[in-house]
């Protein structure tokens, strides 16, 4: 019987005492009642009713619990049966497993017996590969021991020629040793002999100066003063040569000089001395031409000179007139004007009034356009009309043959590369750059240096003074102290130094360079000579030991004088004598 089972057994017996004990205790109550109160009135007797329906109710409810007792004890049979009924498939299910355990007993004693001997064969085998393994190990740890005892052999070899080595060298270190005792033995009595030799000829020198003394009747005292003396006049005389020489030299060298510096002051008027540079040629459809060209008693053509300020060359040469003005913007206007007369057929004064005023007119424009194109080129922005126009002028302005608006963009393109190599200001240097020769569009007309001029035309107009400061140092009129002023020097030069800028040929050119370097190594102890920077520098080098610090200086002003003398070039030349000494000494 299950655990169930005796729980709802319990309860129906609990149950049917219950009811017992309840109909007990109310027959003994009414029974009590009935005996107590045997004349009771109608309501007692309503009251026994009352009690005897509640007897009658306790019974039916005693008749229900029976009932349901009787269910109770039917469910508990049900549960009986349906626990036997588990108990014999538990026995059975027990015996299915008891039969299942011994099928995997058995199973598990043949797998057991199978791992037994598998694992007894693989043992074997283990056996069998550790035996071998050890063998191995056991040559190549007898392997190893040879060679350890060959290795200890062969150091205990090298030891025994080691320490044989050592005393070997502890005798040479005691034989070295003992030489050196004795040499410092002999050096010591060397030395004492050297002391003796020493004041003995001290003394020997004391003795001899004496006599010299006692000879000469002088004292070492008087005679250095006399031989200051001697020394200083003769100098003084020597350098009263050497004034009177220089007098002399400045006497015939001044006339020269001054022509010089003659020919730079027209070179800033006129650009050179060439017809080239200050003529221009117009060719005439004929010779009848050349008539109407004068005019009726030469009114025409003194007309024209008026007011173009054109001198008007008609000579024999067929077909031509010749233009002569220093001004090249004028010339350029006379020439447009006399072209347009020749082409109109007209020539009166009041016509050429009129066709002046448009040709200047047109050259102003080709000026302005000249200027705009130069700038646009170089990269410039922002500049003052007033200087745009005189850059336009620049385009009819040449120097030594070189056109100056061109040689400003070049300037300005090479300055502009220099700066961005060094990673400076680069619009900066190349507007100095390309101001820098500005003033020339003036220096006809006002009177100083272009950079000057120039300076004081950038200043004028808004320039920043480092431009303006560019521009008046770039000949050394004002000393350059900015990285725009040497920058701009350095383009300038490159521009107008190099072979072909300028107008010189190349056969002058080199013959030039050829004579500067025969003047400098036709002097006395010059070694070698290199002419630089396309002429403008040279370089002497001189023998140490033949020229001494003051003989490189004359050399070099005897150079430069010579140059000055006998050529003819551009700008300077610079004169450097490089003397070298070397003092070379060999440690043992």
């Amino acid at each position: 019987m299950s655990g169930f089972d005796i729980a709802i057994l319990v309860a129906v017996l609990l149950l049917a005492v219950v009811v017992v004990g309840a109909v007990l205790l109310g027959v003994r109550t009414l029974r009590g009642i009935g005996a107590a109160r045997a004349t009771v009135d109608p309501a007692f007797m309503a009251e026994k009713d009352r009690q005897e329906q509640s007897l009658a109710a306790l019974r039916s409810a005693a008749d229900e619990a029976n009932s349901t007792a009787d269910v109770a004890k039917s469910a508990a049979a049900a549960a009986r049966a349906e626990a036997a009924a588990a108990k014999a498939e538990a026995k059975a299910a027990r015996a299915e497993a008891r039969r299942v355990l011994d099928d995997a007993r058995a199973e598990a004693d043949t797998v057991l017996e199978r791992a037994h001997k598998q694992a007894e064969a693989d043992a074997e085998q283990l056996r069998a590969a550790a035996r071998r393994g050890g063998e191995r190990e056991v040559a190549v740890l007898a392997a190893t021991t040879r060679e350890q005892a060959a290795e200890v052999e062969r150091r205990a070899a090298r030891m025994d020629e080691r320490e044989r080595l050592h005393t070997e060298e502890v005798e040479r270190l005691a034989e070295r040793e003992r030489q050196l005792t004795a040499a410092s033995a002999a050096l010591a009595d060397r030395e004492t002999a050297l002391a003796r030799r020493e004041a003995e000829l001290a003394e020997a020198e004391e003795l001899r100066r004496r006599e010299l003394e006692r000879v000469a009747g002088l004292t070492a005292e008087a005679a250095r003063a006399e031989l200051i003396e001697a020394i200083e006049s003769q100098a003084k005389r020597e350098a009263a040569l050497l004034v009177r020489d220089i007098e002399a030299d400045a006497r015939g060298t001044a006339e020269q000089r001054a022509r010089h510096i003659v020919v730079d002051a027209i070179q800033r008027v006129a650009s050179e001395q060439t017809a080239e540079s200050v003529v221009s040629v117009l060719h005439l459809p004929g010779d009848e031409m050349k008539g109407r060209i004068i005019g009726r008693e030469g009114r025409n053509i003194r007309a024209f000179e008026s007011v173009t300020g054109v001198n008007l060359i008609i000579d024999d040469t067929p077909e031509a007139v010749l233009l002569s003005c220093f001004d090249p913007v004028r010339r350029e206007v006379g020439r447009l004007t006399l072209e347009k007369l020749v082409l109109d057929g007209r020539i009166h004064p009041h016509r050429i009034e009129e066709v002046y005023d448009l040709a200047r007119q047109e050259v102003e424009q080709l000026c302005r356009r000249a200027a705009e194109d130069a700038l646009v080129e170089v990269g410039i922005t922002e500049i003052h009309p007033e200087l745009v126009t005189l850059l336009g002028r620049l385009r009819y302005r040449t120097s030594y043959g070189q056109n100056v608006l061109k040689h400003l963009v070049e300037t300005a393109h090479i300055a502009g590369i220099m700066a961005a190599e060094l990673r400076l200001d680069v619009p900066t240097i190349k507007r100095s750059a390309f101001l820098h020769d500005i003033g020339k569009a003036l220096t006809h007309e006002v009177e100083g240096s272009h950079a000057i001029i120039g300076a004081d035309l950038a200043r004028k107009y808004g320039e920043s003074e480092d431009v303006v400061h560019a521009i008046e140092a770039h000949h050394n009129e004002v000393p350059p102290q900015t990285i725009e002023a040497v920058l701009t020097q350095a383009s300038d030069a490159c521009s107008g130094g190099r072979p072909g800028a300028r107008r010189e040929s190349l056969e002058a050119y080199v013959k030039r360079l050829e004579r500067i370097e025969e003047i400098a190594a036709s002097k006395l102890g010059v070694e070698k000579v290199f002419a630089m920077q396309a002429g403008r520098e040279i370089r002497v080098m001189v023998k140490p030991d033949d020229v001494d610090d003051i003989g490189a200086a004359v050399l070099a002003r005897d150079v430069a004088k010579q140059i000055e003398e006998e050529l003819t070039y551009p700008g300077q030349i610079r004169v450097t004598v490089v003397r070298e000494s070397r003092v070379t000494e060999i440690a043992r």
